[in-house]
């Protein structure tokens, strides 16, 4: 089977290695230009990074490169991207890179052409009505890591820099116009990264299964989603170049993103609290969070769970999928406790608080109440 694909659901997507060589043609169709390539810190004096600028000047597309991209990004680090591409006079952005790169580089797009401060989008309500679709510069997203699926949302996660609280900015037109899914790209990512993100994927499939709205199309890509990262996460994590398990993954975090259309819950509700205060990978936070989410949501869930196992091909109904997830996690590195990750209980009663107001605290299949988020930090701190 060729793992090489183009897919326009959704948005138009180009699966297979190699297929960054594409990335000027990608652009000439999307009308852009002069892009400017947003980046994180870290990426942006590897290899790959390199090749793709490279790319792009050949292609006449010019070198200009905003790397000042931390995990957790935030509205300070925005406007700094914001200042780079109007002073630039760029016409769109490649964003590269991993969840945090790929959120603020469509941030930077959505908001190169608005007038209100970013905070007047966050997902309430209507608000994104508020923008102007008309000053949303296009992007072509090339994910460098397989988790967020940050290249299929139409949202942004963005973290307040004073009461470092993460909020989500939602436009229908920040989802990116293309996407470039080259697992080569993804090759050099160290086990630890490839198990965080990889993780991340299957958590935002399990959220969209787990979650009680209606939203049929969702749960079978969530299904499907997560039976891609049981069989694939494992061999990219021992054999990091394996590019047949590179590509599946990259396809599960999309699925993810695109599942989760049906809402997230109490893992990420939990999570986004801890990465905005302690700065934690969000990958890993979520992973670490995830069995003590699972039998919490036990009595809601239990018979939706049995089904998934059956999919899975994993024997004994819900026990026996609740057995294979953490024998699962404790293969791939993930600690039980957050406290591996620098985070003590100290902050335990503001957590509770910010993960009851987090939008995906409302998918969750059982209502959550600080007392109840109290006592699941409790748990996995």
């Amino acid at each position: 089977m060729s793992l090489t694909a183009n897919w326009t659901y959704p948005t138009a997507i180009r699966l297979g290695a190699g297929r960054i060589s594409e990335l000027p043609e990608v652009c000439a169709n999307a009308g852009i230009k002069k892009p400017l390539l947003v980046t994180d810190a870290g990426l942006v004096n590897l290899p790959i990074t390199a090749q793709t600028v490279a790319i792009m000047k050949d292609g006449g597309l010019g070198d200009a490169v905003f790397s000042d991209v931390q995990p957790n990004p935030d509205d300070l680090q925005l406007e700094a991207g914001l200042k780079v591409y109007k002073a630039g006079g760029f016409d769109g952005v490649i964003a590269f890179g991993g969840g945090s790169a790929l959120d603020l580089a469509k941030a930077i797009a959505f908001m190169s052409g608005q007038t209100r401060p970013v905070w007047d989008f966050e997902d309430i309500g209507d608000w994104w009505t508020r923008a102007d679709p008309d000053g949303i510069a296009p992007v072509i997203a090339v994910p460098t890591t397989a988790g967020t699926g940050s290249e299929v949302g139409r949202a942004s996660v963005l973290t307040n820099s004073e009461t470092h609280v993460k909020k989500i900015i939602f436009h229908p037109k920040m989802l990116p116009v293309a996407v470039i899914c080259d697992p080569e790209l993804t090759v050099g990512m160290p086990p630890v990264v490839t198990a965080g993100t990889g993780l991340d994927a299957f958590i935002h499939s399990f959220e969209a299964f787990s979650s009680p709205f209606y939203h049929p199309m969702s749960q079978g890509i969530a299904l499907e989603g997560m039976r891609l990262v049981k069989d694939n996460l494992m061999t990219a994590f021992k054999d990091g170049g394996n590019i047949e398990a590179r590509t599946h993954m990259l396809s599960a975090a999309a699925m993810g993103a695109t599942a989760f259309q049906k809402g997230l819950g109490a893992v990420h509700a939990l999570s986004h609290p801890i990465g905005a205060v302690y700065g934690t990978p969000h990958g890993m936070t979520n992973a670490i969070a995830l069995p003590a989410v699972v039998k919490f949501n036990r009595p809601a869930i239990e018979d939706r769970v049995k089904l998934l196992a059956a999919y899975l091909g994993i024997d004994g109904g819900f026990d026996g999928f609740y057995a294979w997830l953490t024998d699962f996690s404790r293969q791939l590195g993930v600690p039980e406790k957050m406290s591996a990750l620098g985070v003590d209980r100290e902050q335990i009663d503001l957590l509770a608080k910010m993960a009851v107001e987090d939008p995906s605290a409302g998918g969750n299949p059982i209502p959550l109440t600080t007392e109840i988020t109290k006592k699941l930090y409790e748990e996995i701190i």
